[in-house]
């Protein structure tokens, strides 16, 4: 089973359950240095710097006229470890991320935009875990310093002024949802947002004040998110945490609470093979249900409830062929417009 999850893409399982951490209080602990993003050491990828692993997936890089800032989930997780936050310099994790969610996750916006992807002193998982969440404000807020000086930098040096796809996933859609706050929501920068991507937490109507729920599969400027689970199972903090979230269907994109398997565009797996037809969903009070996956080892995965860390892999092709989709229409409005 633990050789199974490393394959597939192993990330964090958000639970309300107690685990046992070697830590100290926030204000004893040393900070790591913070980034310096002139220099390439502190990208997991640029269109200068595309890593062999995204390769695999997506092939070598072909220059577009659109831009991905993609932000990553949470690798951080040794208990051992005191910190709260990581240090920019552990090779050993960052190679984790691109071997993870750049491959994996990071790859199925590829198509769509030229990926930036920036390396930030994430948070620790045990901020998500009682007691040590009451340090969770100091820990997020350093984090978040980090993609807000990574984002500043790539408007003033990278983008163009073309469409922008911001993406993530867990902890990195945490981050993204305060960067779409500070940037996009009402501002004129949301004209060039042709859609945000951010599921793995929950999200509300209400934490935006003009960024909306996208409800078509064309639909532009606005975001989509969704939390997976496994059919007819519920986590144990879903009435405290998931229920009322705001729910996506990544399969139709629009306001179906079901689709078959002829439906679903493809799961990408360890293997880097896409395997279509291998699911069909149910859209629930905050998080979709989702079959057992018709993908290779199948039986191991049936032991497993919770397919959060699987909340991109499930919907790879989906999520690709969406943001194509959406892209077209951006391109189509802006070039109406500026006739």
């Amino acid at each position: 089973m633990k050789r199974f999850l490393l394959v597939f893409i192993v990330l964090p399982l958000l639970s309300s359950c107690k685990t046992s951490y070697q830590t100290v209080n926030f204000a004893s602990t040393p900070i790591p240095s913070p980034p310096n993003y002139e220099e390439l050491q502190y990208w997991a990828v640029l269109p200068s710097k595309y890593p062999p692993e995204l390769q695999e997936i997506t092939g070598e890089y072909q220059p577009k006229t659109a831009d991905v800032f993609f932000i990553y989930p949470t690798f951080l997780t040794d208990r051992k470890n005191p910190t709260w936050n990581a240090d920019l310099l552990d090779v050993a994790l960052n190679k984790r991320i691109v071997e993870g969610s750049v491959k994996f996750q990071a790859s199925a916006f590829a198509r769509a935009g030229n990926l930036y992807v920036p390396f930030y002193r994430q948070s620790h998982y045990k901020i998500y875990v009682p007691p040590h969440d009451q340090e969770e404000e100091f820990s997020r807020n350093l984090a978040y310093g980090d993609i807000r000086t990574a984002f500043q930098y790539f408007l003033e040096h990278f983008h163009q002024g073309g469409p922008i796809i911001i993406a993530s996933h867990s902890q990195g859609s945490i981050m993204a949802a305060m960067l779409l706050k500070e940037f996009f929501d009402g501002t004129p920068l949301q004209e060039k947002l042709v859609a945000a991507y951010i599921p793995g937490v929950k999200i509300n109507d209400q934490m935006f004040k003009q960024l909306k729920k996208m409800e078509t599969p064309t639909t532009i400027g606005g975001y989509v998110t969704w939390n997976t689970y496994k059919r007819k199972k519920l986590p144990k903090n879903y009435l405290t945490y998931y229920k009322e979230g705001t729910v996506t269907n990544p399969i139709t994109w629009d306001k179906s609470k079901s689709t078959s398997f002829n439906q679903h565009q493809g799961v990408l797996y360890s293997d880097g093979k896409i395997y279509k037809n291998a699911l069909e969903i149910e859209v629930i009070d905050g998080m979709i249900w989702s079959s057992l996956p018709k993908i290779p080892k199948r039986f191991l995965f049936s032991f497993l409830k919770n397919y959060h860390f699987a909340d991109i892999n499930l919907f790879w092709k989906d999520i690709e062929k969406n943001t194509m989709e959406r892209l077209a229409a951006w391109e189509s409005k802006n070039e109406t417009h500026a006739r």
